[in-house]
């Protein structure tokens, strides 16, 4: 009684993530079946599909409201993301499982430290409205297969596919990038139900709690200022991929390495957003104008 009462209140975290990053749900919600609710592996997949797909869905709402969601964006996105995930998945049966969580979680690391450093300073562009169709379809596609051959990360991805790589501003990310993982979801959700028993009961609990930290999470992200979003952002994935770089490694050498991975890549992110801000200081003092702009 007392792992599910805690799975419950857990839950309400990755909502949270969800709702106010747009990234975080499944590389939380598996870690927290398995490991508080005690599920088996396929079955805590199976219910982390259905929980964010839920919970990304509800955390819609507040970003759609305030006029966060490029809708045309996402459902092209999702839906190239779907056929990614399949081949993904197809290809997923002849790579060995520590290689494609090792890569995953370099490609984390890799992420995180372009979302900390953020965009290279150039002159102003006007935020775009939808993003060209051939752009959305590669960059969906390529997500999708990585999604389909970890099982995981589609937030993690796909939110800097559009604010690094689209140029959308990063609230309209996060509230883009839950279209495409809700999409995603119930698609893989629906590949499992065939096989995998479903606990219904904690599941509907899980996702209740869910959502209420989903829908927390989208009102703040809209009075988090950009910058600190996504930088927060870039630290939370930088946190998380190191966590799974280190469980791929012997258990004896694991507590030594993820100091070690810690501290380089935290003396790896620091410094690019050290460049990132020099870079923006100099551009300002060269252009007082600049300086008015959003971050």
């Amino acid at each position: 009684m007392t792992a599910v009462v805690l799975t419950v209140a857990l839950a309400g975290v990755v909502g949270l993530s969800l709702g106010l990053l747009g990234g975080g749900g499944s590389i939380l919600a598996v870690p927290l079946l398995v490991y508080v609710a005690g599920l088996p592996a396929k079955e805590a997949i199976a219910t982390s599909l259905l929980v964010v797909g839920v919970t990304s869905a509800a955390a819609v709402l507040p970003h759609a409201r305030a006029g966060r969601v490029r809708w045309r964006t996402g459902l092209v996105f999702g839906l190239a993301g779907m056929a990614g995930a399949y081949a993904g998945g197809r290809l997923a049966a002849y790579v060995p499982g520590a290689i494609l969580l090792t890569g995953f979680a370099v490609m984390m690391l890799a992420t995180a430290v372009a979302m900390i450093r953020g965009r290279r300073a150039g002159p102003d562009k006007p935020v775009p409205h939808e993003l060209p169709l051939p752009r959305v379809v590669a960059d969906g596609v390529a997500v999708g297969l990585v999604t389909g051959l970890v099982g995981a990360g589609g937030g993690f991805l796909v939110v800097p596919a559009l604010a690094l790589l689209g140029g959308l501003p990063m609230p309209v990310a996060v509230g883009t990038s839950l279209v495409v993982i809700a999409m995603k979801s119930f698609a893989g959700f629906a590949g499992y139900l065939s096989t995998v028993h479903v606990q219904w009961g904690l599941a509907a609990a899980v996702t209740a709690a869910a959502v209420v930290g989903s829908l927390a999470g989208g009102r703040l992200a809209g009075r988090v200022p950009e910058r600190a979003l996504r930088t927060s952002f870039g630290w939370f994935v930088l946190v998380m991929g190191l966590f799974v770089l280190a469980q791929q490694l012997p258990a004896g050498l694991r507590p030594t390495a993820l100091v070690v991975l810690a501290a380089a890549a935290a003396v790896a992110a620091t410094t690019a957003a050290g460049l990132h801000l020099r870079r923006r200081h100099a551009r300002a003092a060269r252009h007082p104008a600049y300086t008015a702009r959003p971050e």
